[in-house]
């Protein structure tokens, strides 16, 4: 055994007690730098946080303003329906995540259970609708219809329903007065998400859990101003969940009302008569493919002349907002995005895309002028207009002889605009363009508004296409590898021209020129684009953004906040042009191809302008639209796979305008009948109890269709459809 010296022992043994008192002192300065961290540094912040785990906050949801017409009719109100809900915080603690309480409450709702488990599984890639999108630790509503029997018996037996409440809730409307749906323009609610409380957190108008959102349509536009603020009441309570009393209370502040330019009659007759005149065109036989037409989709609007105000628009196929109130059910989801329902959700005023045929033909009018040609001289109207081995007819091959650009839009002569279209694509330097080309025809278009946005206040406006050499350049980059794939040469006629695509689908042909200039090839425009351009040709040439909201007025009545119609442009054309062209659109409504669908108007009395038109797209059936004005409203109508202007649409929009001044078929005016023989110019009076003055409406009743249809002077109604 080795003997250690005793001095060697007590060196190490005061070493590791050095060591132990190094690691003792570093523990203790660590501690009492966390405690200085706590107490001092953050101490109050840590309070505060501490004292909030003791106050519970109780939420007050605002109630939302209304949505009204012109005269105060509500579009979008509330009502009090008892409404079930469901804690998910509180199923999700059970046993069997809440399917033994759910399956009791569907018993006494008289649902299916899988459709009330539906109701409170929450969204997300995964999971199909019906789901809930909303906060999961906020009561989620089962229906919003339960009767006061369902109500008693869940408040009654509390201890079999855990987690459920059945109260008296302020719930959205949409009551459609007058048979005014007008689904798409009010769009509709759903529960805020935590994203969105988290974006609108540190803003003006911050959110919280138990908040709903606008998600489409005018709830969605003016969603700050309508939903008001929520209150939020706050109690202390002890660790037991006793309140010791109330620490603070922020009461709710009620959403601010929307007037609207919107008249409940007139978008009553206006969506009454687009279906109408869609059922009636699909009893009607296409003579190019001898089946009945589809009239798949259509829409129409209703303008100011002088302002731009909206006041009708209507777009089918449609639905029920009200589906979407309290949760929409599977069955109801599926309807609204099943193939076959042709997306009733989109607003085709706004949306929906498609040549315009004919109503385009005052803008290449305007660009010829601008060119230099005369607007009274004499251009040849022959049947047909060749170029190379490629014939392009009239319609029905009708020739006028030499004819006035004023004729030529009466008549809807193809081969004028044809010959000018060319001839500018020729000045241009055709395939082979100048540096820069002037492309003045395409120009105009641009000028007109066209391929942009008219600033409607409403979300997800679509902006057109204007075709001209840069889209085409821009469009085959694209879409060359795609064609490139898919082409053959001597193949089918997709085949072919996929082919041709792929080789020079950048080239601007004199073809594309030709039916650039009567509205067809690759132009797109939306119903609204069209209505405020004709509304320009109306007014002036003031080209003003289409405006829904016209007034915001406080729950009490005492603020009011009116919203001013904007312009974004001037129509590309002098006052002689615009005069000119005013003439032409008269002689259509008298003598031209509208005349047969205008028998007996007031011509004197109310001047109509018109211009039919007929859209031919490749693969499909024709697209009918009618684009007219008086002195103070702007109607243009189109149906997708309807056939012609003045053959589908034409009755209908007559229909609107006779209910508009309260006249018959035979011309004859009643004034006391007429919905709106001057736009609406009072706004709606508040009461300071937030009760609104508004008027009954009675529901639209359509003319008979015995009555008598005299026709104005001039050519006999033909006995078949006229092209435009």
């Amino acid at each position: 055994m080795t003997n250690v010296p005793e001095t060697g022992r007590t060196s190490r043994v005061q070493i590791r007690l050095v060591i132990l008192q190094v690691l003792v002192f570093s523990f203790l300065f660590t501690l009492g730098g966390r405690l200085w961290y706590l107490q001092i540094r953050n101490g109050a912040e840590y309070y505060h946080e501490a004292k909030s785990n003791h106050v519970q906050q109780v939420v007050q949801p605002a109630v939302r303003g209304s949505i009204l017409d012109a005269r105060g009719v509500p579009l979008a109100d509330n009502e009090t329906r008892l409404v079930v809900s469901a804690s998910r915080t509180a199923l999700m603690k059970m046993k069997d995540k809440g399917k033994g309480v759910l399956s009791k409450l569907s018993d006494v709702l008289d649902m299916k259970p899988q459709d009330v488990m539906n109701k409170v599984r929450i969204c997300d890639s995964q999971t199909p609708k019906p789901c809930w999108n909303g906060s999961p630790y906020q009561p989620i509503p089962v229906t919003t219809e339960a009767t006061t029997q369902q109500a008693l018996q869940i408040r009654e037996r509390p201890e079999e329903f855990p987690g459920i409440t059945a109260e008296p809730t302020a719930v959205r409307r949409y009551p459609a007065p007058g048979g005014a749906n007008t689904g798409q323009v009010l769009g509709y609610l759903s529960p805020v998400t935590d994203d969105e409380i988290q974006k609108a957190k540190n803003t003006n108008s911050p959110l919280l859990r138990s908040d709903q959102v606008g998600r489409f349509g005018l709830e969605r536009t003016y969603d700050r101003t309508l939903r008001g603020k929520s209150g939020v009441t706050r109690y202390e309570v002890d660790n037991l969940g006793r309140v010791m009393g109330q620490a603070k209370n922020d009461p709710a502040i009620p959403g601010a009302h929307l007037v609207t330019s919107i008249d409940a009659r007139v978008q009553g007759v206006a969506e009454f008569e687009l279906n109408a005149a869609m059922v009636e065109a699909r009893k009607q036989i296409d003579r190019n493919t001898g089946v009945p037409y589809k009239a798949d989709a259509g829409a129409v609007v209703v303008l100011e002349s002088k302002t731009g105000r909206v006041v009708a628009m209507a777009s089918m196929p449609t639905y029920d907002p009200n589906v979407w109130v309290g949760g929409i059910s599977a069955k109801d989801y599926a309807k609204l995005t099943a193939k076959e329902s042709n997306v009733p959700l989109m607003n085709r005023a706004i949306q929906g895309q498609a040549a315009p045929g004919s109503i385009f033909k005052v803008i290449p009018t305007a660009a010829a002028v601008n060119a230099g040609y005369k607007f009274d001289g004499e251009y040849p109207c022959p049947s047909s207009y060749s170029i190379g081995g490629q014939v392009f007819k009239n319609f029905e091959s009708q020739g006028h002889g030499s004819i006035t650009l004023g004729r030529a839009l009466e008549v809807s002569c193809d081969t004028v605009f044809y010959a000018l279209g060319h001839k500018e694509w020729l000045k241009d330097g055709g395939l082979h363009p100048k540096k820069p080309p002037r492309e003045i025809f395409y120009k105009t278009a641009h000028q007109f508004g066209l391929g942009a946005e008219t600033h409607v206040d409403l979300p997800g406006e679509e902006k057109g296409r204007v075709p001209d050499r840069r889209w085409k350049q821009a469009f085959w980059q694209a879409n060359k590898d795609m064609w490139c794939k898919t082409g053959k040469k001597g193949g089918t006629y997709v085949e072919l021209l996929s082919y041709e695509n792929c080789l020079e689908g950048n080239l601007m042909r004199a073809g594309d020129a030709i039916n650039y200039s009567i509205g067809q090839g690759d132009t797109l425009v939306t119903p609204i684009q069209m209505a405020t351009i004709y509304a320009a040709i109306c007014n002036g040439g003031t080209m003003w953004n289409p405006t829904i909201g016209k007034a915001i007025i406080s729950a009490d009545g005492k603020r009011i906040e009116e919203i001013k119609p904007q312009a974004h442009g001037r129509l590309p054309m002098t006052e002689t042009t615009r005069r000119q062209i005013g003439e032409a659109l008269e002689g259509v409504a008298t003598r031209g191809t509208a005349a047969w669908r205008f028998g007996g108007w007031p011509q004197k009395q109310i001047p109509m302008h018109a211009k039919t038109g007929t859209a031919e797209v490749y693969g499909k059936q024709t697209t009918s639209w009618f684009a007219t004005y008086t002195e103070d409203f702007t109607i243009v109508m189109t149906i997708s796979q309807g056939g012609t202007g003045s053959g589908a649409s034409g009755p209908a929009v007559r229909n609107i305008y006779n209910a508009i001044y309260g006249l018959d078929m035979t011309g004859k005016q009643d004034v006391e009948k007429a919905f709106l023989l001057k736009p609406e110019k009072k706004l709606p009076t508040i009461q300071p109890d937030g009760s609104i003055d508004a008027p009954d409406i009675k529901p639209y009743v359509p003319p008979s269709p015995e009555e008598p249809v005299p026709a104005l002077a001039g050519p006999p109604a033909p006995p078949v459809a006229r092209q435009d």
